[in-house]
């Protein structure tokens, strides 16, 4: 096996590198970011220092294979390093998240030749969106693209964007989508990002591709979210690993969950700094420590955080035991079940900052800046998601219980 080149230019290459050693460097960067997560707001992504950080220690190669220079440590080491990172900002937190996460996608789902060329470097980010868009022309061993594509999660020092368009389909039959890996010299990154209410350093701008060409192995017939891998992706074979046998669909799920548990985490924090430092209202001066209604207000909202860790960690374990069961037990039934769990996680961390530690923080410690006033926002837009508030919400309850009783 002759392996790609690599780019002079890409990380330390690490053969030895463990998930612990990977986990502890995010939580010695954590402190930084918290103390950055206004400059990273203002700039609308994190800092090219902070990537040059992540860059030094390994986070873009975690979901890349050992053949490419990757890491390979795996959704669990990749979901804990998210964790630690969200927890400290979310905006930094949901853009590594989502430039890093397709990597698995991509080592699962597409052929060798396609996987040589992608990952050739052993560093890979890749914002992806999910919305068809813009248009594809047919040419000789391609597609030219044109358009633009939105909420490019990732999009500042990514490699890659993965995204969607409709292409002809059968005489008669509406388009059909296609999935497409555009690399960054096909692309440009449009100065539009940080407007909205939260996630403003999120670096989820626009791309834009004027008569780009993409290969045709860079491409694949579906949506992204509906690829099966039941009867065995090329990547299981190439890679020998059975986490690339596993469903990139349940993956964009458990990323959802685990962006709202690191910003409840980070919310919680803040308010227990608050519980040491300040007094309780009509107390007379007692500490919130020691005051009944504070107590309670932080137990729920503790216990309701903790509950939403058991339930995420739980169910990547359940993603895991899939991946040992092989490709087929990823079945629509028990990939929805997932998205299931992952919706009560993400209820349970809104409902913990929205109705117990943002309402009584403070007005003072809920104005514009403020980590709690930051987070409830930054949260606020994940719960308003389209993949949260309709998918997660309800279609996926549908669709599984369709798929539970056998309705097509």
């Amino acid at each position: 096996m002759t392996v790609p080149t690599r780019d002079p230019v890409a990380g330390p290459l690490e053969p030895d590198a463990t998930s612990a050693q990977v986990i502890a460097r995010a939580e010695a960067i954590a402190p930084m970011l918290v103390e950055r997560q206004a400059e990273t707001e203002e700039r609308t992504y994190y800092p090219e220092d902070v990537h040059e950080e992540f860059r030094k220690a390994g986070f873009y190669r975690i979901l890349v294979p050992r053949r490419y220079g990757g890491y390979e440590l795996g959704i669990d080491t990749f979901m804990r390093v998210v964790l630690t990172l969200t927890r400290a900002c979310p905006s930094t937190g949901w853009m590594y998240c989502l430039g890093q996460a397709h990597a698995h996608a991509v080592a699962t789902l597409f052929g060798k030749r396609a996987q040589d060329e992608l990952l050739a470097t052993g560093e890979f980010i890749c914002p992806a969106t999910v919305v068809p868009s813009g248009t594809a022309e047919r040419t000789d061993g391609g597609w030219v693209l044109n358009g633009v594509w939105s909420y490019c999660s990732g999009a500042p020092y990514a490699t890659h964007f993965m995204g969607h368009t409709l292409v002809p389909s059968q005489k008669g039959e509406p388009p059909m989508p296609m999935l497409f890996v555009a690399p960054r010299s096909t692309w440009e990154r449009l100065d539009d990002w940080g407007a909205s209410l939260g996630l403003k350093g999120s670096g989820s701008h626009s791309i834009a591709i004027s008569d780009g060409f993409v290969p045709d192995h860079f491409t694949l017939d579906g949506h992204l979210s509906r690829l099966s891998v039941t009867a065995g992706p090329p990547g299981v074979e190439l890679h020998g690993n059975p986490e690339y046998g596993g469903g990139p669909f349940s993956v964009m799920i458990l990323e959802d969950a685990v962006l709202a548990l690191g910003m409840a985490q980070g919310a919680l924090d803040a308010y227990e700094k608050l519980m040491s430092a300040r007094t309780a209202p009509f107390s007379e001066g007692a500490g919130r420590t020691e005051d009944p209604d504070y107590q309670l207000w932080y137990g729920e909202a503790a216990a309701m955080i903790a509950t939403a860790e058991a339930a995420f960690f739980n169910v990547v374990q359940q993603w895991l035991d899939a991946c040992t069961e092989g490709p087929a037990a990823f079945t629509k039934e028990r990939e929805l079940r997932i998205a299931l769990i992952c919706r009560e996680v993400v209820e349970l961390c809104w409902r913990a900052v929205e109705r117990r530690l943002f309402p009584t923080a403070g007005s003072s410690a809920v104005r514009h800046g403020e980590r709690i006033e930051r987070v409830w926002r930054d949260l606020s837009m994940l719960h308003s998601h389209a993949g949260v508030a309709v998918f997660l919400s309800t279609i996926a309850k549908r669709e599984y219980t369709k798929a539970r009783f056998g309705i097509e």
